[in-house]
C-alpha cells in the first residue's frame, strides 16, 4: 500500500513541477511565439506562388482597368452567348472546353475570366489557378460590363 502512495505522491510531484514549468512568463511566451509562428506559416501558405499576385475576384471597373492594361480576357460562355455580344478583343473559350485548351491560354500574363453572370468565371478562374495561372474573374458578368457602357461587340438580348 505504501507503495501506491509512493507513486500517486510521485505523480502529483510531478504534475506539479509541470504545472510550475507552464506558469514561468519565460516559457509561456515561448508558447505564445510558437501558436504564432504556426498560425503564420498557415496564412503565408495560402495558395503560394504566382496565383495568390491577382486578387481572386474584380469588380468590372477593376476588370476593365485590367482589360486596357493588356490582360488576357478569357471568355467561358457558349458559342451562342459570344455571338449575340461580347467584349471585343477577348478570347472565347467555353468553360467546358477550358481544361481542355489550357494550352490557348498565356502563362506569363495576367488572365481575366468572364462570363455572363459573374458564375462561370468564378469556376474558370479556378480551373485555371490549379493549373498554375495567375487568373482572377469578373463578377457582375458581361451584363453589368454592358450596362456600364464599356466596349461590347453585338447586344444584349
Amino acid at each position: 500500500m505504501s507503495r501506491r502512495k509512493n507513486a500517486r505522491r510521485s505523480s502529483l510531484n510531478t504534475r506539479s513541477e509541470f504545472s510550475a514549468f507552464l506558469r514561468r512568463p519565460a516559457v509561456q511566451v515561448a508558447m505564445l511565439l510558437f501558436v504564432a509562428f504556426i498560425i503564420y506559416l498557415i496564412a503565408s501558405s495560402g495558395g503560394g506562388g504566382a496565383t495568390t499576385a491577382l486578387a481572386r475576384d474584380v469588380s468590372v471597373d477593376e476588370a476593365y482597368e485590367m482589360y486596357q492594361s493588356g490582360a488576357f480576357v478569357v471568355d467561358v460562355r457558349t458559342q451562342e452567348e459570344w455571338d449575340e455580344y461580347h467584349a471585343p478583343n477577348t478570347t472565347l473559350i467555353p468553360l467546358d472546353q477550358l481544361q481542355a485548351r489550357l494550352s490557348e491560354v498565356p502563362k506569363d500574363q495576367e488572365i481575366l475570366v468572364v462570363c455572363r453572370s459573374g458564375n462561370r468565371s468564378q469556376q474558370g478562374r479556378d480551373i485555371l489557378l490549379s493549373a498554375g495561372y495567375n487568373a482572377t474573374s469578373m463578377t457582375g458578368g458581361l451584363k453589368e460590363w454592358y450596362a456600364r457602357g464599356y466596349p461590347i461587340e453585338g447586344a444584349p438580348q
